[in-house]
């Protein structure tokens, strides 16, 4: 291994790094972020939904009335198609 060439190597980079640091200034730059307008209509949707509830208590209130009074009706032809419907989503 020849030494003398290591030297030579290192005082090229500790001189370059020298050199380097000299030269340099300290300028304080702080970075930014901006979110563009799609983005922040986003957020703003995004938040009005988690806000609201996953109940329509209107549709809710609705049918526990119809069921307390009797008057709600199950179409077995449409409650079946639903029910073959969901299992086939799974195979």
């Amino acid at each position: 291994m020849r030494i003398e060439a290591y030297n030579q190597i290192s005082q090229v980079y500790s001189t370059a790094k020298a050199s380097r640091i000299k030269g340099t200034e300290s300028v304080s730059k702080r970075d930014e972020v901006q979110i563009s307008r799609a983005g922040r209509d986003y957020q703003v949707a995004k938040q009005a939904v988690a806000e609201t509830s996953d109940i329509r208590e209107d549709k809710v209130a609705a049918l526990k009335n119809s069921i307390a009074s009797g008057n709600y009706k199950v179409e077995t032809g449409d409650f079946a198609f639903k029910l073959i419907e969901k299992y086939e989503a799974y195979f």
